[in-house]
């Protein structure tokens, strides 16, 4: 099953309560702490009692992971990926890597001194039968979050929800066969990237994501 929050356009200043306002959100950690309300709401976690993970994909979805896996008293981690980018316009992904994703397109040298890096030599947690939340700040094309959910589910998942603040409707139909439950804060009409939802979106560092991990 499959589950979409909010399927409506929005606009900036839209809100969906009284005095709660959804774009443009003011930070990663503000957009974070919404996605986990709306995960409270729309995922059934009671049947996956000390069987829940959050992974963030870094390095922005890590900053909102964190905010998610506080709000519900979950686990948190990092799934390693790395966006594959249109070479004129990097931030475009036409593909993407991620550990444990065993496909024609994939740096296993890349993956490892990332998993170093992040995790300190530690292997992804161990996922096989748990229900595993998947976090990033946004998808634009779902690539990087479409590799992650894919290792995943090859690492026997059983349950997987991917959760992210902000996307366009294409995005979030096209990782319908991906998912078991897909949730999102706001689907605007216009979209041309996910930093113009928020009012603060600076770029992490890998010292960044080490720190949120810590």
């Amino acid at each position: 099953m499959v589950l979409i929050v909010q399927r409506a356009g929005y606009t900036l200043g839209m809100t969906t309560k009284p005095g709660h306002r959804v774009l443009p959100f003011p930070d990663r950690r503000a957009a974070g702490r919404m996605l986990a309300e709306r995960l409270a709401e729309a995922v059934d976690l009671d049947q996956w009692t000390e069987r829940t993970v959050v992974l963030g994909l870094p390095r922005g979805g890590v900053a909102v992971a964190r905010e998610v896996a506080a709000a519900l008293g979950l686990p948190m981690d990092v799934i390693v990926t790395r966006k594959i980018g249109y070479p004129s316009q990097p931030e475009l992904g036409v593909g993407a890597i991620a550990e444990g994703l065993r496909e024609p397109v994939y740096d296993v040298r890349m993956l490892d001194r990332l998993g170093r890096i992040y995790r300190g030599g530690s292997p992804l947690p161990p996922v096989a039968g748990w229900c595993v939340i998947v976090v990033d700040d946004g998808l634009a094309t779902g690539s990087t979050a479409r590799a992650a959910l894919r290792s995943l589910r090859a690492a026997q998942a059983a349950y997987l929800v991917l959760a992210v603040p902000v996307a366009p409707w294409s995005a979030a139909e096209s990782l319908r066969a991906e998912a078991d439950q897909v949730i999102i804060v706001a689907t605007p009409s216009r979209f041309s990237s996910v930093g113009e939802w928020y009012l603060a979106f600076g770029q992490l560092t890998d010292a960044d994501v080490l720190a949120l991990l810590g």
